[in-house]
């Protein structure tokens, strides 16, 4: 009987290891992140298989470094290449616009993406009449003579929720007539099933400059929302129009109506110090309690937004934080970041606002000395 146990042990042992050892290699072959020592930026469109980067203008781009983060056991290369690639760092000199493939761990998945770096200097004026894709979701873009640079939104982790029909029921779409052209506007949304297990019941339209990290979306959604872009200038206001209605129902982060609170939409530009050059302010930079990032300079902020269906004017000043001055040289040097958000819920970055709460805006400028 001992003896017919321990054989039977034996088996299952071997059945373990077996099992193990014959474990299916991954087929995923996908660039969850790309980072560099003077990437300001990396805006991944997984969708689209898309990978805008950015860096300062004047930035030499002959030897730019890119840390891919892939899928587990997946390689990449680049489809061609250059004389001065020496992998992590890709010569871009004479072509800003490169593809890689990706082959997953069992080499039967391949994946090529587009990769593009943009030398930018971040403009002051901004409309929103530029569309970079309609599909599944709206994603705006800005331009200058430097090159493309689109604005984030929550809309990619909103997709997880498969709430959306179309590319008009996400939280963050152009709206056809804005102050001027067309706007955007920002909904305040139901996540639906997928989102209220998880503490997640709602999602805020926004927009703001910065990247959207959906890999960490569910895991650490303030972690995944990182604003701002490196900045020269010192900006004194920022200035532009809105119209505001709020949602009926207030409701916290685990779906529960909040008696006696009202919704409110939320406008605000930030001026921080960046330590290095990827440094960037995730979604908690300013709490709903306590004190705000020490790393921010500078916010001009909405404090009264009022409920309107009519185009309201707002002239936001830059006030001075932390006890902070700034650096002329440091700013000149590109040692600053600024960070533009609009949100149709002042607290959606933590799940407390009201379902159809609408933040719409349009002709946004910075004002610099």
């Amino acid at each position: 009987m001992n003896i017919r146990k321990i054989f039977a042990g034996f088996l299952l042992t071997l059945a373990v290891s077996s099992c193990i050892q014959d474990e299916a290699l991954n087929v995923e072959a996908a660039i969850d992140d790309c980072t560099g020592e003077n990437i300001q930026l990396a805006s991944i469109d997984a969708t689209h298989k898309e990978i805008e980067i950015y860096v300062l203008d004047g930035t030499d781009v002959s030897q730019q470094e890119l840390n891919f983060t892939l899928a587990d056991g997946a390689t990449i290369q680049a489809d061609e290449t250059e004389a001065g690639d020496q992998p992590p760092y890709y010569d871009f000199s004479q072509r800003t616009l490169r593809r890689f493939t990706v082959t997953s761990e069992d080499g039967n998945t391949t994946a090529t993406y587009v990769v593009r770096i943009n030398k930018m200097e971040l403009p002051t004026h901004y409309s929103f009449e530029n569309l970079r894709a309609t599909t599944p979701y709206h994603i705006f873009y800005l331009t200058n003579e430097s090159g493309i640079m689109q604005w984030a939104s929550g809309n990619p982790g909103y997709e997880l929720s498969g709430m959306a029909l179309d590319e008009t029921q996400y939280p963050t779409v152009q709206g056809p007539i804005g102050y001027s052209g067309k706007c955007v506007r920002l909904t305040t949304s139901d996540t639906g099933s997928f989102g209220e297990p998880i503490g997640m019941p709602i999602a805020a339209g926004n927009l703001f400059i910065g990247s959207f990290d959906v890999q960490n979306a569910v895991i650490d959604p303030l972690g995944a929302t990182r604003f701002g872009f490196p900045f020269t200038k010192l900006p004194v206001r920022i200035t532009g129009w809105y119209k505001y209605k709020r949602g009926e129902v207030f409701t916290d982060e685990d779906k529960q109506v909040v008696e006696g609170e009202t919704d409110m939409g939320d406008i605000y530009a930030l001026l921080y110090e960046a330590p290095t050059s990827d440094y960037t302010l995730e979604g908690d930079a300013l709490p709903l309690t306590g004190a705000i990032n020490e790393n921010i300079a500078l916010m001009a902020r909405i404090s009264d937004m009022k409920e309107t269906d009519e185009w309201t004017y707002f002239d936001l000043p830059f006030e001075a934080q932390n006890g902070k001055t700034i650096d002329e040289e440091g700013l000149a040097d590109g040692k600053y970041k600024l960070a533009i958000v609009f949100s149709s819920s002042i607290g959606g970055g933590y799940f407390r606002g009201a379902v159809g709460s609408e933040l719409c805006i349009d002709e946004v400028e910075v004002i610099c000395e």
